[in-house]
């Protein structure tokens, strides 16, 4: 794919956004990327919680507009800010319709922002809190393979929802172990970039009908935006790329990417 810039493509099947921080925008610039995710045939957005601070934004943003909905969880970054009352707040908001995922959990030991055993000791709490609410999660995982996989171990069998492994960018036999225990996997613009073939072989290894597609924006600008900041309007060139890795017509690809976020997300065939 040429990286000359050019204009987002349209498609016939309405697009998922499966993972992206709308809280991170000014309400003027949140107005302008929900209307240009519109236009580009963006149906729905899932905003994504990763502290207890936007805990309250994302619940908020979940319930103003009637295609935005949000999840509630804390981010390994900020796993030492998870404590009791926090837990309470994900429980409490539950049943809220709006709120359709624990996440964004996990463990990051490439940053390191938080202490591992913290991490880890959190990342299995919300785990059990996503069993106890019977809601699926999202799983952020960065160097920490072994341990994620040792933990999602414990669940093996329970989390009737499973969840999503989102941002992969791990390795293939993680990727092979989360697949084979029921698990999404989410992929964004990362697959676009030119050095990134170890998340295209994973691309290529997933089933069509365990795969969602994501922008993680404002961060990983799919080419040929990369540089620029994120949005959920990008999501048809992530699609397109994984459309082309899968060797896939993009159209296909769509509507089960779609079949499958639904079925995750809003327990819908």
């Amino acid at each position: 794919m040429s990286t000359k810039r050019r204009d987002i493509p349209r498609f016939q099947t309405p697009l998922i956004e499966t993972h992206c921080h709308l809280d991170y925008l000014d309400q003027e610039h949140l107005q302008q990327t929900l209307a240009r995710a519109r236009e580009v045939g963006v149906e729905r957005i899932i905003t994504i919680a990763v502290a207890p601070g936007n805990l309250d934004k994302v619940w908020q943003l979940a319930g103003a507009e009637d295609d935005v909905w949000g999840t509630q969880g804390i981010h390994p970054h900020e796993a030492e800010g998870y404590d009791d009352s926090v837990a309470q707040t994900i429980r409490a908001r539950a049943a809220d319709p709006r709120i359709v995922a624990v996440g964004e959990i996990g463990l990051d030991y490439f940053y390191d922002h938080a202490d591992r055993a913290v991490q880890r000791r959190v990342f299995d709490a919300q785990l059990a809190l996503a069993d106890e609410l019977e809601l699926p999660v999202v799983i952020h995982t960065r160097e920490a393979d072994d341990d994620t996989r040792a933990i999602l171990a414990n669940y093996s069998g329970s989390l009737r929802r499973r969840g999503v492994i989102h941002s992969f960018t791990s390795s293939l036999e993680l990727a092979q172990y989360c697949l084979a225990e029921g698990f999404m996997l989410g992929f964004n613009g990362i697959a676009t970039f030119n050095r990134a073939d170890n998340v295209r072989e994973v691309v290529a290894a997933t089933p069509v009908e365990q795969l969602l597609l994501e922008t993680d924006s404002p961060y990983l600008t799919p080419v040929p935006y990369r540089g620029k900041p994120n949005a959920p309007y990008y999501l048809p060139f992530v699609a397109e790329k994984v459309a082309e890795v899968k060797g896939l017509p993009v159209e296909e690809l769509l509507a089960q990417a779609r079949r499958n976020s639904l079925a995750l997300f809003f327990d819908s065939p």
